[in-house]
């Protein structure tokens, strides 16, 4: 056999291999890819929302609260809390306690 064509067959047969790895490579992204995507729930388009209470129209025509909806459609976890804002028309009392609690923890210094 010609040397060439020995040098020639071998670079084939390495490139072949080659070609062989980054297509399984390849595959297994693509499969890795596809898994995460069925994973993923997405929220789109108009959500019916009550303008008062803010619960939210599902596609039965029953009304449930932002958070039931929400973890119902997608992966989102909730915590509650009260923004500032909520908490001085809520709980003035409270609300007047801590701003001077702070105040004073933060003024002193």
């Amino acid at each position: 056999m010609n040397p060439i064509d020995s040098d020639w067959q071998e670079s084939i047969a390495k490139l072949m291999n080659e070609l062989v790895a980054a297509k399984r490579d390849l595959q297994q992204k693509n499969s890795e890819l596809q898994e995460a995507l069925d994973q993923v729930k997405l929220l789109k388009g108009l959500l019916p929302i009550c303008g008062s209470c803010k619960n939210i129209r599902d596609d039965e025509g029953y009304w449930k609260t932002v958070e039931n909806y929400i973890s119902t459609h997608s992966e989102a976890k909730f915590s509650h809390s009260i923004c500032p804002s909520c908490m001085k028309a809520l709980f003035p009392d409270i609300n007047d306690e801590i701003q001077g609690f702070s105040d004073n923890s933060s003024g002193g210094m």
